[in-house]
C-alpha cells in the first residue's frame, strides 16, 4: 500500500495548476478551490490503483475536469456586465438594480496560483486574464473543457481524448466548434503590450493615491479614452474616459479618506483590494478591483463588489488603522 506521504509528495505540486484549470472551467475561485479539495480527495482514495499508464499530472487533470463537468451540470455560467448587455457612454444613467443572485465571474488571486517555476509562472499568467475567463463562460462546459485542455494547457489531443474518455476525432470537433465560438464572442487579446514591472507599480500607486484624496482629476492621464468601467453585481457598465471619470465623480470619489485600497494581483493582472469607511472610521472591506492595462494606462476597470472576495486575498475583512 502507498503512503499518504509519498500520494502528497507526488501530487502537491500539481495543486497551483489544477486549481488555474477548475477556475478557467467553473469561472469561480471559491468552487474551483472546492472542486480542488475533491479532486484530491478521490485521487487519495484512489492512489493505490493508479498503475501509471498515464502521468500522474494527466491522471489528476481527469478527475479534476469530470468533476468541473458533473459540477456544472446544475450551475449557470458566470457573466460580467459586459457580457450581458450594451454600455452606457452617459454617466447620468440610472444604475440598474444590483443583481446579487446573479452568479458573477469572480477573480483570482495570483498568489494561489504561483508555482515554484518562474517560466511556469509567467505562462500561467497569460491563462487566467480575465478576458480569457469571462469569453470561457460563453462556451458550454465541454467546449470549454476541450480549449482549455487544448489551447491553454497544450495536452496532446489524445491526451484529451485520453482525460475525457472519448475519440480523437470528438475532440478536434468539439475543439473547433469552441475555436468559431470564441471567435465570434470577440477577440481575446494575448498580448495586451503591458508596460515593465516598474511602470505598472508606479501606474497603480498612482491609482490608488487618486482614490485615497478622491481626486478624479489625478485619473485622467492614467485612463486610456475607451476605457470601460463594470461593476458586478451592478449590470449597469459604462465605456468612455467621460463617462467612466463622470461617474467615479459623481457617485465613488465623494471624500478624501472614503476609500482604502492594497495593491496586489489577480489575473496575472494589477488589482487592487478595496475597503470603504464606515460610519464608525473603521475601513470595511468592499470588494476588489482588477485593472486591465493596455500600454501605459488603464483599459477596463472590473470592480468586483463583493466583500467575500477579500478574504482569499488573504487580508482581514476590515481595517481599523
Amino acid at each position: 500500500m502507498r503512503s499518504d506521504t509519498e500520494f502528497a509528495a507526488l501530487a502537491e505540486p500539481f495543486r497551483p495548476e489544477l486549481l488555474a484549470h477548475c477556475y478557467r472551467m467553473l469561472g469561480s475561485i471559491h468552487e474551483a478551490e472546492d472542486l480542488v479539495q475533491d479532486t484530491y480527495l478521490r485521487a487519495w482514495r484512489a492512489f493505490d490503483r493508479f498503475e501509471g499508464r498515464s502521468s500522474l499530472r494527466r491522471w489528476l487533470y481527469a478527475i479534476a475536469t469530470r468533476r468541473c463537468l458533473t459540477a456544472l451540470e446544475k450551475r449557470p455560467r458566470r457573466p460580467v456586465p459586459s457580457g450581458l448587455g450594451a454600455p452606457s457612454d452617459d454617466h447620468r444613467t440610472a444604475l440598474a438594480p444590483d443583481e446579487s443572485a446573479v452568479p458573477w465571474l469572480q477573480p483570482v488571486p495570483d498568489a494561489l496560483l504561483s508555482g515554484d517555476d518562474p517560466a511556469t509562472v509567467v505562462a500561467g499568467r497569460a491563462g487566467v486574464r480575465l478576458a480569457l475567463i469571462a469569453a470561457l463562460q460563453l462556451l458550454p462546459a465541454r467546449q470549454r473543457a476541450v480549449l482549455t485542455l487544448r489551447d491553454v494547457l497544450a495536452f496532446r489531443t489524445a491526451e484529451v481524448a485520453e482525460i475525457l474518455g472519448t475519440t480523437t476525432t470528438a475532440v478536434d470537433g468539439v475543439l473547433r466548434r469552441a475555436r468559431a465560438r470564441l471567435a465570434e464572442a470577440g477577440p481575446v487579446e494575448e498580448d495586451l503590450a503591458e508596460p515593465d514591472e516598474e511602470s505598472r507599480r508606479a501606474l497603480l500607486d498612482d491609482y490608488v493615491e487618486a482614490f485615497a484624496r478622491a481626486d478624479p482629476a489625478a485619473l485622467i492621464e492614467l485612463l486610456r479614452a475607451d476605457v470601460e468601467l463594470e461593476m458586478p453585481p451592478t449590470p449597469t457598465w459604462f465605456t468612455g474616459r467621460d463617462a467612466v471619470l463622470g461617474f467615479l465623480s459623481a457617485v465613488v470619489l465623494r471624500s478624501p479618506g472614503l476609500w482604502r485600497m492594497v495593491p496586489t494581483h489577480a489575473n496575472g493582472q494589477p488589482a487592487c483590494v478595496v475597503y470603504r469607511r464606515s460610519a464608525a472610521g473603521r475601513y470595511e472591506a468592499y470588494g476588489v478591483q482588477v485593472l486591465t492595462l493596455i500600454g501605459p494606462r488603464v483599459a477596463r476597470i472590473t470592480s468586483f463588489n463583493d466583500p467575500s472576495l477579500v478574504p482569499t486575498f488573504g487580508l482581514a475583512p476590515a481595517l481599523t488603522s
